[in-house]
């Protein structure tokens, strides 16, 4: 081999590491914002789970299962399904009709299981 063919062997390599760390870097970006949303929306979550609990009577784990099992029912974000249940208690708002069909149906097979 040549010196210049070393030459662009070795740029290519280069270029491949370039475009490596270059999506390292936006994994890392992405996960950091991930965290960051999940860090800003737990409190609200943990509200719900603590009303959950009271007005189920339930163990932390299973009021964070019927918010799960809401969220993943209504396709919603978990968080706005938390909000929600907040507000039943803060602000005195009926649990709109399609969570309270969702968390009933979890509920009941919570029971049943």
């Amino acid at each position: 081999m040549n010196a210049s063919a070393c030459h662009g062997f070795r740029s290519r390599l280069d270029d491949d590491a370039d475009v490596a760390a270059g999506e390292s870097v936006e994994l890392w970006r992405r996960e950091a914002q991930q965290l960051r949303r999940a860090m800003e929306s737990r409190p609200i979550i943990d509200m719900a789970r603590g009303i959950l609990m009271t007005a189920c009577s339930c163990s932390p784990d299973d009021a964070w299962e019927l918010l799960v099992a809401v969220s993943q029912n209504s396709n919603t974000k978990l968080h706005e399904v938390a909000e929600a249940v907040v507000a039943t208690t803060t602000r005195q708002e009926p649990l709109p009709e399609k969570f309270q069909q969702h968390l009933a149906t979890a509920l009941s097979a919570g029971r049943r299981g």
